[in-house]
């Protein structure tokens, strides 16, 4: 078809779950619930590092920045998803969409670079104890902060600089809760097979660098765990890294899964964003603070009506 004929789409529709209306009215209080969760349990570690002295470390420092990630990433996705269950078809302009695409792409690349950079932080302190201080000092902390919001930023430009090349004369209906690179680029009538390898290259070099230091890194925990040969040094050690783990584990599974593949809608793609967008900000500061002993201290020296949380898990 001739370029002059086509129309370009300025609007699209986020067609999210086809439900009845009374199962979408259920889905929405519980998502909102959650929502409140996320926005309660993420300030709560935040303003816990920050007013509590005893956590003024750089372990508890670059957690009190995942709960800012993990507060702001979950806010880019969830208001949409919410309006979308009240009104089942949820309008959103070109732009509005490029938009929620950067924030998106911008946040979740920091929480990925920030997770690595956390697992360097476990590195430092268990393999090499007597430097830990001297070397995660403040100036060191901030400069892998800003290394992180700079990675995730370039990431978050290129991937909309490729969108921008897209252009959009047919369907306009997203079938998602919100716009993400596959969901809006099977909609394109523009050959997008250069644009969608650099796509999948450009996740998958901040995947590649992620995976290269995390592996690194636990491969010296390990090594350092194996020869220690006190039981409670070892299991000190083995309990501060779990939790780094197990959030590792729930963040990147389900961001390889949606990314670093060709754009092709799967039915299981709705279910796996809902859990890395809306679980994973969810979970992770009850993880992190049902498995430490100082936070959890610390939270309920605050806030005596969180006493119950148990101190021994």
């Amino acid at each position: 078809m001739n370029d002059s004929h086509q129309q370009t789409v300025e609007e699209f529709t986020l067609l999210g779950l086809d439900t009845v209306p009374k199962l979408s009215i259920v889905l929405f209080i519980l998502l909102l619930i959650i929502y409140l969760l996320i926005l309660l349990g993420n300030l709560l570690i935040m303003v816990t590092v920050y007013f509590e002295a005893r956590l003024h470390s750089a372990m508890y420092y670059f957690l009190s920045k995942l709960s800012l990630v993990d507060l702001c990433y979950a806010s880019v996705t969830v208001p949409k998803m919410l309006a979308n269950f009240l009104s089942n078809q949820t309008k959103i302009t070109l732009s509005g969409c490029i938009a929620q695409l950067f924030f998106l792409h911008f946040f979740a690349g920091t929480e990925c670079i920030l997770l690595t950079v956390m697992a360097y932080d476990r590195y430092v302190a268990i393999c090499l104890p007597l430097r830990y201080s001297s070397i995660m000092n403040s100036a060191m902390c901030y400069w892998l902060e800003a290394v992180c919001w700079a990675i995730s930023f370039f990431h978050s430009i290129i991937q909309i600089i490729l969108t921008c090349q897209l252009k959009f004369c047919g369907p306009n209906r997203i079938d998602h809760f919100f716009c993400d690179i596959h969901a809006l680029s099977v909609l394109s009538c523009s050959d997008i097979f250069i644009i969608e390898i650099v796509f999948v290259a450009n996740s998958g070099s901040i995947a590649a660098l992620s995976f290269i230091v995390l592996l690194i890194s636990y491969m010296g925990i390990i090594r350092t765990i194996v020869q220690t040969r006190s039981d409670e040094g070892t299991g000190k050690a083995f309990s501060t890294c779990v939790s780094h783990l197990i959030v590792v584990t729930l963040f990147f599974g389900p961001s390889v899964f949606i990314y670093l593949r060709p754009s092709v809608s799967y039915g299981a793609d709705k279910m796996v964003s809902i859990f890395y967008t809306v679980l994973t900000p969810l979970l992770n500061p009850i993880i992190y603070t049902l498995r430490n002993k100082e936070v959890k201290a610390a939270i309920s020296k605050r806030i005596p009506i969180l006493s119950f949380l148990p101190q021994h898990l």
